[in-house]
């Protein structure tokens, strides 16, 4: 690996680690405070997701029109903003949008520098470690977080700041070949463009879909949680619950490492079989009564998503760098993983407001996997060693 790669790593765990601490940061925040309903949580949540969908046309196009480290440094200074107006106990539903709204520039930015940097021969590993740096930023991010947040939120708030300036830093030391370059063509024609020519393959569809699949459940999972676990296990500190989650991120850093072994791009259909195993586990995990056997349960909730996202990314970046330009597919990628994570979150809220249970939602949430990934995967073809 080039020693570039190394430093979009620290840029990304910088940035990962504060993203996560702002949330449980959060969820803290609003735990506290008895008098807002069950329904906050998801709504959150929302919002952090609506910049992603509003902004997709745009955040692509800016992301390839200039030196992705730049792009970085930026979306890290508005997530800062967005924190710092926490701290000034601004509306949390703002704040956290604007932070969306800097991680919904970042993104396509963090994914598509990664092309400019390796080869192809070295993608899947290059995004193996940048699953990999994202996980551990997540454990430690989610953890630290919560715990920092319960001694003090105004601390925690004040850390998270400086980390995304560290990050914001680290990002304009990286050095990569700009590739792509500005179009002058309405913004919304040409991601309507772009969205046909990325989808024009099965290939490409299933790997669009199917890491958006993966990214609702997920976020439905972690919210879930939150409701879960008082009503199972008994747990009501925000720590505890964090701890929970760890389990299901050191799982998909398992399942990450695994991916180049069991499923490179060339054999793309194996990555269903990873899905349907992970709706399966958490229909298991339903079942769940203890702390002991949930934990294990989510660490083979989180292999299986390692094994299905990993692959279907690196290909979607790849499909992406050989038409229309690395930092545009992974925006389109984003609007249509974020879409749904908007319509689950949403629906999310819905069914914890009105008081169902959380052991049935959680079966009801492996159930709709099982039946997504048959529906995104229904027209796969072979595989042949190609991408087309």
């Amino acid at each position: 690996m080039k020693r570039d790669v190394y430093q979009v790593l620290l840029t990304q765990f910088l940035t990962a680690f504060a993203d996560n601490a702002v949330l449980f940061t959060a969820i803290t925040l609003i735990m506290k405070n008895n008098a807002i309903g069950s329904w906050y949580i998801p709504a959150l949540q929302a919002s952090f997701l609506i910049a992603y969908v509003i902004f997709a046309p745009w955040v692509g196009r800016y992301a390839d029109s200039r030196p992705k480290r730049n792009v970085l440094m930026s979306a890290n200074i508005i997530k800062a903003l967005g924190t710092l107006m926490i701290l000034f106990h601004v509306e949390p539903l703002l704040a956290y949008a604007l932070i969306g709204l800097g991680a919904a520039a970042y993104s396509p930015a963090k994914y598509g520098i990664l092309p400019e940097i390796v080869d192809e021969a070295l993608l899947v590993k290059a995004n193996g470690w940048i699953e990999g740096s994202t996980i551990l930023a997540i454990l430690s991010g989610t953890l630290v977080g919560a715990v920092i947040s319960e001694y003090s939120v105004q601390l925690a708030l004040i850390i998270i700041i400086i980390l995304y300036i560290a990050s914001s830093l680290f990002a304009l030391t990286i050095k990569h070949k700009w590739i792509v370059g500005h179009t002058q063509e309405n913004a919304i024609h040409d991601f309507t463009r772009q969205l046909k020519g990325l989808l024009v393959t099965p290939r490409a569809r299933f790997s669009t879909l199917g890491v958006s699949l993966f990214w609702a459940a997920a976020t439905v999972l972690r919210l879930l949680l939150v409701a879960w676990a008082p009503a199972v296990l008994f747990m009501h500190s925000t720590t505890d619950i964090a701890i929970l989650t760890l389990y299901v991120a050191i799982g998909i850093a398992v399942g990450s490492i695994l991916v180049p072994r069991l499923i490179p791009m060339a054999y793309l259909r194996r990555a269903r079989m990873a899905a349907y195993a992970m709706g399966a586990v958490i229909i298991l995990l339903s079942t769940m009564e203890t702390v002991w056997t949930a934990k294990i349960v989510l660490l083979l909730a989180g292999v299986c998503g390692g094994l299905f996202v990993v692959p279907i990314n690196a290909a979607l970046q790849e499909i992406g760098h050989k038409s229309i330009g690395s930092g545009g597919a992974v925006a389109i990628q984003n609007f249509f993983e974020n879409l749904t994570m908007l319509v689950a979150s949403g629906i999310y809220a819905v069914v914890a407001g009105a008081g169902v249970n959380p052991v049935s939602t959680m079966m009801g949430l492996g159930l709709i996997v099982i039946i997504a990934t048959m529906i995104v995967s229904w027209h796969l073809p072979k595989d042949t060693g190609s991408l087309s």
